[in-house]
């Protein structure tokens, strides 16, 4: 729908907001999504934005209404991963399962189509079923060598059920494989390397201000040497 040009101008800018301060401060991003609520919430592109602020500060429940009003202004699959994610987010890992075999899921173009098999890995994981989860992540995307933006998440995830199963050099190698294709930084796959090696990180900054702090002692102590050659009243040994 059409909004008059002030209150498009009004909505827009909120949008803007919430888009760029969803990662950093999501709950000031919750806030501009609504106000922009208030103002159009006829409009599929609020709904969808004040769904995303939500399932940011984890108000799964309300994601989830936003994102259905979403789907059913636009007719779009494409929020169906994240609305699974909320069932989960919910406590009802069973009901994200039953959504990935709903005919939707073939709807989805390749990314959300990872995203789905990303979300029922986890929900498998919630019920327990690791072994399930590992099989759930196995597929021919897993398999490539080309790198897309969802291949580290992917790769990172499998790593982390495998770790999870106990197969740890098997973990090892997919951290490795995730890190490789991670250019962005998207995942700690490099510390959680690290701590599979056993490799302790130090803070160097840490360590200046310990030896800063640790001069005025040394200081003492040397002036306490000094006075350990004097007598009581302060006069040198002969």
């Amino acid at each position: 729908m059409s909004l008059p040009k002030t209150l498009a101008e009004d909505v827009a800018r909120n949008l803007v907001m919430v888009a760029r301060l969803i990662d950093e401060d999501p709950e000031q991003a919750y806030a501009y999504a609504r106000i922009a609520l208030r103002l159009a919430s006829r409009v599929a592109a609020v709904r969808e934005a004040a769904g995303f602020a939500a399932y940011a500060t984890q108000k799964y429940s309300e994601a989830l209404a936003e994102f259905r009003a979403a789907k059913r202004m636009t007719g779009s699959v494409e929020l169906w991963p994240v609305m699974a994610d909320c069932e989960r987010g919910l406590g009802r890992p069973e009901r994200a399962m039953a959504m990935a075999g709903e005919p939707e899921v073939q709807k989805l173009d390749k990314a959300g189509q990872v995203e789905m098999r990303l979300v029922a890995a986890g929900a498998r994981r919630d019920m327990g079923q690791i072994d399930a989860a590992i099989v759930t992540l196995q597929s021919s995307e897993l398999a490539s060598n080309a790198v897309h933006p969802w291949t580290p998440r992917l790769r990172y995830a499998y790593a982390d059920a495998l770790l999870a199963a106990g197969r740890e050099d098997e973990a090892r190698e997919w951290f490795g494989k995730a890190l490789e294709a991670d250019k962005d930084g998207a995942t700690d796959a490099s510390d959680r390397l690290a701590e599979l090696d056993g490799v302790e990180f130090v803070d160097a900054l840490g360590e200046d201000e310990d030896e800063h702090d640790a001069a005025p002692a040394s200081a003492d102590a040397a002036d306490a040497d000094k006075s350990d050659g004097k007598d009581e009243d302060g006069t040198s040994e002969s």
